[in-house]
């Protein structure tokens, strides 16, 4: 069978997924690797080791499977090394990566995190996802307070062509939103520079305060608030993968990337659902493209890690938020319909997704785990109670 080149579509989606994961979480990287004490060269190489090891593991996974299995490093948790980190070293750091990533291998050779997988209700699930996204889409509409002409050009772009090319609406939303962000002098083209950036080996520290205080709330808020919300966003997608393999891989090659800055790879949520969505491809059953063209860019994005921060700095936030509101628009309406669909767990889908919207942080865990656990509880409660007045 001869080889045919992807739809753009899916090309774009890909593209959309790489450049939403690495806006909304690079600048936490980077602050979170500053907190440790690495320099700039330093937290440079721990980009480029970040980007091949997401390109690496979401190609494998991707063609391993044939369905769209997109990963990413855990935004929560570097949000919590970087407030955790404070007066720790740059080698106790990568001590903890090491700590952490070790425990996640175990999860999965164990099969501990499948067996919990198993348990979660579709519809707490789902909930869970819209809960996760809602900021997203929230966001696309909040900018028109601070960058009202970008906004609504995009939005106007993408209704119009929904209406009259579905497929092409965020393809026509990004290129006049670009458009009208280069002409009003948006992009800050002197922050442009491309650069290569090799990883530095850096060796590791092992103190029982900083496993222990940093290491474990690190190992929990990656697996309750990345993974845990990653394989709902493909059970609520439709794709069902076997969850032991996957944490063992990914677990595996960021032990293996630990000392080089990998703190994590993680299966993916938010940028998942961008390659998940009918958007990337009208065939569920070749949604997998976009996962695969996403860990191409991935790799591009490792090779020329030194460069992201340019990149960053060039484009406007406000453009990639609205971008990425759209790209999940269809993802939050679809998940929220699977969450309410069913009446006697609505209730429970409810409070799952309301806990999770709210962002709620306790314990250095975030609100996605929170909202599957109380939701979780409501419903056992509810279940058990109308289970006892039949």
């Amino acid at each position: 069978m001869p080889l045919r080149p992807f739809p753009f579509s899916t090309l774009l989606a890909g593209f959309v997924a790489v450049l939403v994961g690495y806006a909304s979480s690079a600048a936490i990287i980077w602050q979170a690797a500053s907190v440790a004490g690495a320099s700039p060269a330093q937290i440079a190489g721990w980009m480029t080791a970040l980007g091949l090891a997401m390109g690496i593991s979401t190609l494998v996974l991707t063609l391993r499977y044939r369905v769209p299995v997109l990963t990413a490093w855990s935004t929560p948790g570097a949000a919590l090394l970087a407030t955790s980190l404070e007066g720790a070293t740059l080698n106790e750091a990568v001590g903890v990566f090491i700590f952490a990533n070790a425990l996640i291998l175990l999860c999965g050779l164990t099969g501990l995190f499948a067996r919990l997988m198993k348990i979660v209700p579709h519809s707490l699930a789902a909930a869970m996802l819209a809960g996760i996204l809602l900021r997203f889409g929230l966001q696309t509409f909040t900018n028109l307070q601070s960058d009202f002409s970008l906004c609504v050009s995009m939005l106007l772009a993408w209704l119009l062509c929904k209406a009259l090319a579905p497929r092409y609406a965020i393809i026509a939303a990004l290129i006049t939103g670009a458009l009208v962000a280069w002409l009003s002098g948006d992009v800050v083209t002197s922050a442009l520079h491309v650069s290569v950036v090799m990883p530095e080996m850096i060796a590791p520290r092992f103190t029982l305060t900083t496993l222990i205080s940093v290491g474990v709330p690190f190992f929990l808020a990656t697996m309750a608030s990345q993974n845990a919300p990653g394989f709902a966003t493909m059970q609520a997608a439709g794709y069902h993968v076997p969850a032991s393999p996957l944490m063992v891989f990914t677990g595996g090659l960021a032990l293996l990337g630990s000392v080089f800055g990998v703190y994590s790879v993680c299966i993916a949520a938010i940028t998942a659902a961008i390659c998940q969505s009918p958007d990337a491809h009208p065939d569920a059953d070749k949604r997998w493209q976009a996962a695969a063209a996403a860990g191409v860019f991935y790799l591009l994005a490792g090779v020329f890690g030194g460069s992201i921060s340019g990149l960053m700095a060039a484009l406007p936030l406000s453009w990639i938020q609205t971008l990425a509101g759209l790209a999940l628009l269809g993802t939050i309406g679809g998940s929220l319909h699977q969450a309410l669909v069913n009446e006697r767990e609505r209730d429970a889908a409810a409070v799952t997704f309301l806990v999770t919207a709210s962002g709620v942080t306790l314990l250095g865990i975030g609100s996605a785990f929170w909202g599957l656990l109380v939701g979780g509880i409501c419903y056992a409660v509810l279940s058990g109670m109308r289970r006892a007045h039949l």
